[in-house]
């Protein structure tokens, strides 16, 4: 076992969001952004961005790592181009004020049709359909959750319905 399989997950959550030098095995070198370390085999997952905002993902097996160099480290702007790599492009961020609006317009149109809804957990963030179906932020087909699949496919139906009248 070399020394960075030796390494804790809190030591080598320390190079995670920098720009860093691997040295493998035979004397290789490759270059990356630090997205995460596997906890359990130690290889380090790095993005390298190349032109046309492509992104470059390697893994370097945590056996074969010698040596590990910070070269730079991220600022908050590198971080969030770290953390949008692997969101889907659907995925936007919505102001709370944006979330609320989504969630009482929700409200209104189940409750126009008919449909039982209360607001329930923290601070009444999620909605519950006839008590056996949450909807959480951001109120989407995708955040429907139910153990009764019948219901599940019938809301989450009507829900995508409703945001299709909406566009």
């Amino acid at each position: 076992m070399n020394d960075w399989q030796k390494k804790s997950p809190l030591d080598w959550e320390t190079y995670v969001n920098k720009l860093v030098k691997v040295v493998v095995i035979e004397k290789h070198e490759y270059e990356g952004w630090v997205l995460t370390v596997d906890p359990v085999s130690a290889s380090i997952v790095l993005a390298a961005f190349l032109e046309d905002e492509k992104v470059s993902i390697s893994v370097v097996m945590g056996h074969a790592v010698q040596e590990v160099e910070i070269l730079e480290e991220g600022d908050s702007e590198m971080k969030q181009r770290l953390s949008r790599i692997f969101a889907p492009e659907e995925s936007k961020a919505y102001s709370p004020e944006e979330l609320e609006k989504r969630k009482n317009d929700l409200k209104t149109w189940l409750e126009t049709n008919h449909i039982p809804v209360t607001e329930q957990g923290e601070s009444g963030r999620s909605l519950c359909v006839a008590g056996v179906l949450t909807i959480d932020p951001p109120y989407g087909p995708e955040q429907c959750s139910s153990s009764n699949e019948i219901i599940l496919a019938r809301v989450q139906a009507l829900v995508q319905g409703y945001l299709e009248k909406q566009q």
